[in-house]
């Protein structure tokens, strides 16, 4: 699907305000992500086209220190240049979005071949690294009929059967432990909209039916708060208590609570959603940043004793960003807002 004519404004101005004195600042790194320089996965949904090069520079330069991968062949695919790329702006790979359609049983081993062919590519460039990446998994989102119509409304009828459900976990499981085997990797999945994994019932269903020590969990703050049917941010934080024992990743992203009212209300499907700019830039809309970052500061490894070892990080995704200025312009605006939460 090819969709022309953003009709975004440009967003007003937002004044964050510094943390409050004796807070102490995280030590929960930030990164941010192709994406949001308009390399999306979805045809029709990238924005101006911006070279990898430029993009890492002004990545680097708006206050980020680390990356994921994008969609394969948007940055090198040699691990020499792509390694040399990153060392040059000291920023760390942190993973790469391999979408897969688990569903379907016959898609799992080109699903399998593509999540080795990046995981291999990640462990060459990131050999050096403290940190390992991550291979971010999910459903092979936009490509259902049903799913991307109703995305951000789904119903239970609109989920899978019982024997999809196992193909689909079955798929998971087979994928993250070969990328594993080969490579050493952990795998986590990211919950979507417009895919069989949106709602907080279906996240919960999908980590019920898979290993917790082969698959985490991307918690992904604007698709779940836009996949819950609500805009009541405190759901977000409802979900990251909810599912803090799987979360090993998280991505920021808001959700404008008046468009999602009208997309609901006119029933858009997913992409006009997106069009309109149901995610905006952080602080416009509905999630509460500021309580989220105080729960991953607190996050229970254990799952009852709140202690400060998060140790994972906040990837930054703005999807598509025309007519909300350049994206170097969008990506300094939310650093600035996440500094001044004590980000």
């Amino acid at each position: 699907m090819v969709l022309k004519g953003f009709h975004l404004s440009t967003p007003p101005k937002r004044r964050p305000q510094p943390p409050k004195e004796g807070k102490s600042m995280t030590t929960i790194r930030v990164a941010n992500a192709p994406c949001s320089w308009g390399a999306l996965e979805f045809e029709g949904l990238r924005g101006e086209s911006i070279g990898y090069e430029q993009m890492l520079d002004e990545l680097g330069e708006t206050g980020y220190v680390g990356t994921e991968l994008g969609d394969w062949g948007y940055m090198p695919t040699e691990p020499t240049l792509l390694r040399a790329a990153l060392e040059q702006r000291q920023l760390a790979m942190l993973g790469s979005f391999v979408p897969v359609a688990l569903k379907h049983a016959q898609a799992h081993a080109s699903g399998e071949a593509q999540a080795l062919r990046v995981a291999r590519l990640l462990a060459a460039v990131t050999a050096a690294q403290t940190q390992k990446p991550l291979l971010i998994l999910a459903d092979e989102n936009g490509s259902d009929p049903v799913r991307t119509s109703y995305a951000g409304r789904i119903t239970a009828e609109m989920g899978l059967s019982s024997a999809e459900w196992k193909t689909f976990a079955q798929g998971a499981e087979r994928i993250a432990r070969a990328v594993r085997e080969e490579t050493d990797l952990a795998t986590v999945f990211h919950h979507h909209c417009a895919g069989y994994v949106e709602t907080p019932a279906e996240i919960a269903r999908f980590l019920e039916m898979t290993n917790p020590d082969l698959i985490g969990l991307v918690f992904d703050t604007g698709h779940y708060l836009y996949g819950s049917g609500s805009v009541d941010g405190s759901l977000v934080l409802d979900g990251l208590d909810r599912f803090r024992a799987r979360i090993q990743h998280v991505h920021f992203k808001d959700c404008q609570p008046q468009i999602a009212q009208q997309a609901r209300r006119e029933a858009w499907n997913y992409f006009k959603a997106i069009q309109q700019g149901v995610f905006c830039e952080l602080g416009q809309g509905s999630v509460p940043f500021a309580a989220v970052a105080e729960r991953l500061r607190q996050q229970a490894q254990d799952g009852h004793t709140p202690v400060d070892t998060y140790q994972g990080w906040i990837v930054v995704e703005q999807d598509v960003l025309p007519g909300l200025g350049s994206p170097k312009a969008s990506a300094e605006r939310n650093r600035l807002y996440l500094r001044g939460i004590g980000l």
